[in-house]
């Protein structure tokens, strides 16, 4: 059956592809793979096998790629993503000598995929359990682990129905998992070489302190007031910014957005809404940041930067369902946090939330009371935004717990 839903899922996306950019981009993506893969790696080459599902996975994975590289100076690296929005922003990413769309998991291109690739060792991150290739990985005796794995009860793996699932799970040498609880339902369906290393996005952020985070255009437009960054914001993320900027009492502080979706009409819509003066990002060449008081960017690649001049940070997807994006990224700043009220699924908002180093918020006057408490009271600015960073350096390590393993 599931290799029927496979072989459908084909010509289903191919369909929807028709009316779906992203989907259609992965679905052009996926034909040029193996032709991909001819062309960069030969029978001849040793080769490491890195997957992501989208672009989240490779920043949690980034920080164990970069430092195995080092570890295997003669291996190529083949990164794979299955999402286009992995795909297209890390498509030339400097980590991996080829980067390909996953092809869809049939017994066929998983043996192709394999054959093309022979890696030596395999690392998924996080999600993304394949059971034709991992079967396959199996068979050939390939090393093969899952870093970063976070499990939850109401998964497909701890169903009596899900025995398919469980034994692609099983397939892996080794899972190192985020948390206790996770290692625990593992053990509960007989797999037992899995470790607790932590979130390796933890060893991510604190990295983007190492480099330098200087924008020129963000010192021209913060000056000295407040500035608040609303990252990686949706829809319902942005209403609440709106009714604040727009509010006639907001004078002296800076707002910069950060969308998710930053497609032009998205953007054109939201700078519509607000009265305040408003730049795009797009037009700084031609304008002085200086004279705006909201900045929204409309790129990619530079929010992690800009939370460095967050007094206050925002972290979207949480006021509506979409799922909360990566608030590691402020906190790592020193930086109180705010997100909607949606983050079940996340267990660092809620143990920032119990550190006392971010406020969840579920509707505009929760908003704007969170808000004006960290703009109006230096000691909780600092109080909340200290307890972020000490949870972010309690936390790194996982790498090297991970590194240690594949010594071994």
């Amino acid at each position: 059956m599931y290799n029927i839903l496979i072989h459908t899922s084909r010509l289903f996306l191919k369909a929807i592809g028709q009316f779906n950019t992203k989907i259609k981009k992965g679905v052009e993506g996926r034909k040029e793979t193996f032709a991909k893969l001819k062309n960069h790696i030969s029978k001849t080459d040793k080769t490491l096998w890195f997957h992501c599902a989208s672009l989240g996975e490779y920043e949690q994975g980034l920080p164990v790629f970069n430092a195995l590289k080092p570890l295997y100076p003669d291996h190529k690296i083949v990164l794979s993503f299955f999402s286009p929005s992995g795909y297209e922003v890390r498509k030339n990413t400097p980590i991996a000598d080829v980067v390909v769309y996953l092809p869809l998991d049939t017994k066929a291109n998983a043996k192709q995929f394999l054959d093309l690739v022979h890696p030596d060792l395999v690392i998924f991150v996080k999600y993304e359990i394949w059971p034709n290739l991992l079967r396959e990985v199996k068979k050939r005796g390939i090393k093969s682990i899952l870093i970063s794995a976070l499990f939850r009860d109401s998964q497909v793996f701890f169903k009596p129905y899900g025995k398919l699932m469980r034994q692609a799970l099983f397939s892996f040498h080794h899972i190192f998992t985020q948390d206790e609880s996770s290692k625990t339902l593992l053990e509960s369906i007989g797999y037992n070489t899995v470790s607790v290393s932590g979130d390796t996005r933890f060893d991510r952020v604190s990295s983007q302190l190492e480099q330098n985070n200087k924008l020129d255009f963000m010192e021209a437009f913060k000056q000295d007031k407040l500035c608040i960054v609303a990252g990686s914001t949706w829809p319902e993320d942005e209403l609440y910014f709106i009714n604040y900027v727009n509010s006639e009492e907001i004078k002296n502080q800076k707002f910069v957005i950060a969308p998710h979706d930053i497609k032009p009409n998205q953007i054109d819509k939201l700078k519509s809404k607000l009265n305040k003066k408003t730049v795009l990002f797009s037009e700084l060449s031609s304008k002085k940041p200086e004279n705006y008081e909201v900045l929204i960017l409309d790129t990619i690649g530079l929010l992690s930067k800009v939370y460095s001049y967050a007094d206050v940070a925002y972290v979207g997807g949480a006021a509506g369902k979409t799922g909360l994006h990566n608030t590691l990224e402020p906190a790592v700043f020193g930086i109180p946090i705010i997100i909607g009220a949606h983050f079940d699924k996340f267990p660092e908002a809620k143990n920032m939330i119990e550190g006392q180093g971010m406020i969840s918020v579920k509707n505009q006057t929760e908003f704007n009371d969170a808000l004006t408490l960290f703009l109006q009271n230096n000691s909780k600015r600092t109080t909340y935004g200290a307890n972020n960073f000490n949870y972010i350096k309690k936390n790194t390590g996982a790498v090297i717990q991970i590194i240690e393993y594949l010594r071994k």
